[in-house]
């Protein structure tokens, strides 16, 4: 098990170093009003892909080996263009993307829709390799496609959206080539639909998914509507510095799903996921002070000479970050226990919490209203996750505290992994 774990945090982070690249071509060839356009783009994307993961997402994973991949291929592709449709004509109401962008937002939704189905059927198929290998070759085609167009003419946002439309159709091509082989093979015997399966295993999923983005990213229409675009960029740069800090906590989430779901005594599933919530919230806290010691001088001369006043957006920002360091660890517990209603709920908290204080703290004190405002949902959202674990496990406060027993309880549980 402990490869593909490795395999995984080195590919998120290639993937994480690359779009911090892109991030700093941008800001060098754009400024901060093209990022703050760019930043809309991916969130429009990301928002329309919510709902087309409800078929075509994570929900393939469990479903692909147990219905084969041939039975899930036309619900999968027919929901994809359905999803496409539908956020058409959404946007024709509710214009959530800028009017000059909104078809490109829905045809690179379309494309990564139908790349996710691909890798999701390697996944299915513990394909866990070349699966990171397609992730990072997609982020790495886009960042010198970006670098390469904005060499050539006017440099605009196009640029970026060309770039996007060439690592995605290149991306969805490979995955499709790779997966090809898998929805040739005959599906094993049995009698359940597939739509209905996919249905259940991915809508519950993606609601909360939904309501955790709104809650990560509904600020972004909030500072746009109040400040400008040009001060979305600037808080666009500050949010993927800072959520930079969560890869190591995700990347320990995933691991902890997994071993969760495959342990059935309860004192185990909570011993792990106390140790690891440990480590969580000391590697999230090191990583977010390390960019608040930074500089103001790096960013500006990283990022481009717009960027400026980060420092204090990153302070702001930090009890958020440390709290969402440790739900990456308490949602996959809950997940891997099924018990993912209560994300569901907690993602709902933080997002009423993100309406209620962005609304109030945005409109007059700006980017550090809307740090402010991340921080108060963020932590409310992991609040309610740690409330409900302490009840679940019958966990005391003190029990999350560090202490000298901790380093080899941690050795025995990476022992454990790299035995598997």
């Amino acid at each position: 098990m402990i490869r593909p774990v490795a395999g995984t945090v080195a590919a998120r982070v290639a993937i994480t170093a690359m779009n911090l690249l892109i991030v700093v071509v941008g800001g060098q060839r754009l400024g901060a009003e093209g990022l703050g356009t760019i930043g809309l783009v991916v969130l429009g994307i990301t928002m329309i892909l919510m709902l087309g993961h409800v078929v075509g997402g994570g929900g393939l994973v469990y479903v692909v080996p147990r219905l084969g991949v041939r039975p899930l291929l036309a619900p999968s592709y027919g929901w994809a263009v359905l999803t496409a449709g539908a956020a058409f004509a959404m946007l024709q109401v509710v214009p959530f993307v800028p009017d000059e962008v909104a078809m490109h937002v829905v045809v690179l939704a379309f494309l990564q829709s139908l790349n996710s189905i691909h890798l999701n059927i390697l996944l299915g198929r513990e394909r866990i390799a070349l699966q990171n290998a397609i992730l990072v070759g997609q982020t790495a085609i886009h960042l010198v496609a970006f670098t390469a167009l904005l060499g050539i003419g006017d440099r605009t946002v196009m640029d970026y959206i060309a770039a996007t439309y060439i690592a995605h159709v290149a991306t969805a091509a490979i995955s499709f080539a790779v997966a090809f082989r898998y929805m040739m093979e005959t599906a094993p015997t049995t009698t359940a639909p597939a739509l209905p399966a996919l249905f259940k295993q991915g809508g519950l999923a993606q609601g909360a998914n939904l309501l955790q983005l709104l809650n990560y990213r509904l600020s972004y229409y909030l500072i746009e509507h109040f400040q400008g675009r040009g001060a979305l960029g600037l808080y666009s740069v500050t949010t993927q510095l800072a959520e930079s800090a969560w890869l190591v906590p995700k990347s320990i989430g995933g691991v902890l799903y997994s071993k969760v779901s495959n342990l059935e005594e309860a004192e185990r599933q909570r011993d792990l996921t106390v140790i690891l919530l440990k480590v969580s919230v000391v590697v999230g806290l090191l990583c977010s002070l390390a960019l608040i010691a930074l500089p103001e001088g790096v960013y500006s001369t990283v990022f481009g000479p717009e960027i400026t006043g980060l420092r204090p957006l990153l302070v702001r920002l930090l009890p958020g970050l440390v709290a969402m360091s440790a739900s990456q660890v308490l949602s996959h517990y809950l997940s891997g226990t099924g018990r993912i209603m209560h994300n569901t709920i907690g993602s709902g908290l933080g997002l009423l919490v993100t309406v209620a204080a962005g609304w109030w703290l945005i409109p007059d004190h700006g980017l550090e209203g809307a740090a402010l405002t991340a921080s108060l949902a963020y932590s409310s959202s992991t609040l309610y996750q740690l409330i409900v674990f302490l009840r679940l496990t019958k966990t005391r406060l003190i029990d999350l505290w560090p202490h000298a027993g901790d380093t080899q309880r941690l050795w025995r549980v990476w022992s454990g992994l790299s035995r598997r």
